[in-house]
């Protein structure tokens, strides 16, 4: 009698790593990968000076601020977001100088002196929702389109897709954009 011996069944895994391999590259290859557009914003030109801060007059200064509970305040004051785009528009395009001669405003005491000396300060406290966040800048950022947008069919007769690049660089001078964002101080109690 003889005896049989089994021998287990071999599976050749080399060609499984090759075609891993190259499915891996295929989807490598094919995959496109989505880039995150984030916030257009163009930062401050470098100090060439040892001094590179300045003093703003309370009166050009609007605080807005944001709380832990997506609450905002204005100037210690508590909006709503739709409201946040028409107060900065009445702060900015003030003239409570009386010397700009493309203002609107109602030369308010307590608004800023002219759109060039206008700042917006934004904080925002650690707790508060990117989105949120987001949403306040992007009224600060539809105010100043529109008061841009105003100006150059006051000035230029054309909507701001019209404008060549110099007509672009006065109206952004008329209205330039002043943002402070002001750092989260995050205290972990």
């Amino acid at each position: 009698m003889k005896l049989f011996r089994r021998h287990s069944a071999a599976v050749n895994a080399g060609s499984m790593a090759d075609i891993a391999f190259l499915l891996l590259i295929f989807f490598l290859v094919t995959t496109t990968i989505s880039a995150d557009k984030g916030i257009l914003r163009q930062l401050p030109p470098v100090c060439e000076t040892a001094n590179c801060t300045t003093d703003i007059h309370e009166r050009n200064l609007l605080h807005i601020a944001m709380n832990e509970k997506q609450e905002i305040m204005i100037d210690n004051e508590l909006v709503e977001l739709t409201k946040v785009k028409e107060i900065v528009e009445r702060f900015i395009d003030n003239n409570g100088l009386n010397a700009c001669d493309y203002c609107t405003g109602a030369q308010a005491v307590e608004s800023s002196d002219h759109p060039e000396k206008a700042v917006i300060s934004l904080s925002h406290d650690a707790f508060t929702k990117y989105d949120a966040f987001i949403s306040v800048q992007d009224e600060i950022t539809k105010a100043y389109y529109d008061l841009r947008t105003r100006y150059a069919e006051q000035k230029f007769n054309k909507s701001p897709v019209e404008l060549t690049n110099k007509e672009l660089k006065l109206v952004q001078k008329a209205y330039p954009f002043k943002v402070s964002e002001i750092m989260v101080k995050r205290s972990y109690e």
